[in-house]
């Protein structure tokens, strides 16, 4: 298990404990807004199912930034 001391970072090779969600938290609001596209698209199609299942992973990626920003804040926050 990896601490925070030494910052992790073996597999994706970040040293800054913050990097990767800070990274999250960037992308899941662009990840949310391109199923908007792909949900708009669906239902223009007629395609309540796929059309649902982009609104669903859209919630999913907007409450991942969500998560990701009380993270964040917390461990900033406490510096």
């Amino acid at each position: 298990m990896m601490h925070l001391a030494d910052g992790g970072g073996r597999i994706t090779g970040t040293k800054d404990e913050n990097d990767d969600p800070i990274w999250f938290a960037e992308q899941c609001p662009s990840n949310a807004l391109r199923l908007e596209t792909y949900r708009t698209d669906a239902e223009e199609a007629g395609d309540t199912e796929r059309a649902d299942l982009f609104g669903r992973a859209q919630s999913d990626s907007t409450k991942g930034a969500e998560l990701a920003e009380g993270l964040l804040a917390r461990r900033l926050g406490a510096r």
